[in-house]
């Protein structure tokens, strides 16, 4: 908005004179805070002080004997709904250390606590059910599954906590696999995981089901993390926070099941098409301004320097990859403002371009 914007308000009857005020100094104030931050900065924050981390300490282990105490006086009887107990007891404690006191470890803690304790519960009744009844339903998995995500998204929508994202992709993701997984499925993954390794279970031609369903899951996730970026591109506030859990969560499902699908082709035309999909993951990561993408990436970035420098397994080839390597990483490090904007600069007007987070123009 500009001041003629706020004046236009004033004279309509939609904003006070102190409405108006009061936007242009918040304005100016978001203005001023995304100045102060270093050009290569991206906002991230795990613990504001070590007091959160004693103060996280102190939780796990108050709730491990809350928990005790309640099985130890209820007896068996209480055993079914402890978890419920232990959820209850997290959103309880939420609301003084995530709304009142604005701590984020302990309020990591409380969101993994009741997301985990909400699943138990749901697994526990699934696995009462099956008991009584002797038969088994894909919809007794999935259900808990459901439900723990949806009690996420209520946690997000209560706490407004940034990381409990990461928890619901977490459970979305599990809901997804155990929506299309099928016994002969989950056979011929753990077969083909044991004789060739994890990477078989990203592959879109050995493992199509899982694979798609990741890579599903990847776009998803890419989508809403980048609608929560371009509600904040200024990166001030909780928006953007939100955003780097669930770029944090598509990365890797993005990266690992199209640079393991190329990879696994084999051959000089595998490795081509790996090294392109690297640049383009790059190109992206610089655009969206998150270097999630190129973390999830590094591992493939070794396997193309290894197969450049050649195969063989001698020290002295090792010892280059690691030095080729980590000159690479901290090169990009070292210059991402620089190289994102030249970028930037250097592609054409896209919709949503204005909306990313400022570059020098």
């Amino acid at each position: 908005m500009t001041p003629e914007d706020l004046r236009a308000g004033v004279q309509a009857g939609i904003l006070t004179e102190a409405q108006a005020a009061g936007l242009k100094a918040l304005a100016e104030s978001r203005a001023g805070r995304r100045a102060a931050l270093a050009g290569e900065d991206e906002p991230f924050e795990f613990f504001r002080g070590f007091s959160e981390i004693f103060i996280s300490i102190g939780l796990i282990i108050l709730l491990s004997g809350l928990m005790g105490l309640i099985a130890w006086v209820g007896g068996a009887a209480i055993a079914i709904f402890l978890p419920l107990i232990c959820a209850a007891i997290a959103w309880w404690w939420a609301g003084y250390f995530t709304l009142k006191r604005r701590m984020n470890l302990p309020s990591m803690v409380l969101a993994v606590t009741f997301g985990g304790s909400i699943l138990v519960a749901g697994v526990t009744l699934m696995l009462q059910t099956m008991a009584d009844s002797l038969d088994f339903s894909r919809w007794l998995v999935v259900l808990p599954l459901i439900v723990a995500t949806l009690a996420m998204g209520l946690w997000y929508r209560r706490f407004r906590l940034p990381f409990s994202m990461f928890v619901l992709a977490g459970f979305a993701l599990l809901t997804l696999y155990s929506l299309v997984a099928s016994p002969q499925v989950i056979a011929d993954v753990l077969i083909g995981t044991s004789r060739n390794g994890l990477g078989r279970f990203f592959d879109l031609r050995q493992s199509p089901v899982f694979a798609l369903t990741t890579l599903v899951f990847g776009l998803a996730a890419f989508a809403a993390g980048m609608w929560f970026d371009m509600k904040d591109p200024n990166r001030l506030g909780r928006h953007s926070a939100t955003a780097f859990w669930l770029h944090l969560s598509a990365a890797p499902a993005l990266v690992n099941t199209v640079a393991l699908t190329l990879y696994n082709s084999g051959g000089t035309r595998g490795m081509l098409l790996l090294i392109l999909a690297l640049l383009v993951i790059t190109a992206l990561a610089l655009v969206i301004d998150r270097r999630s993408f190129l973390s999830a990436a590094i591992a493939y970035i070794a396997l193309v320097l290894g197969w450049v420098i050649g195969e063989g397994g001698a020290f002295g080839a090792w010892v280059l990859l690691l030095l080729i390597l980590g000159a690479l990483i901290t090169a990009m490090g070292t210059w991402w403002v620089q190289l994102r904007n030249g970028l930037m600069r250097a592609l054409p007007d896209f919709p949503g371009k204005s909306r990313l987070p400022p570059w020098a123009g």
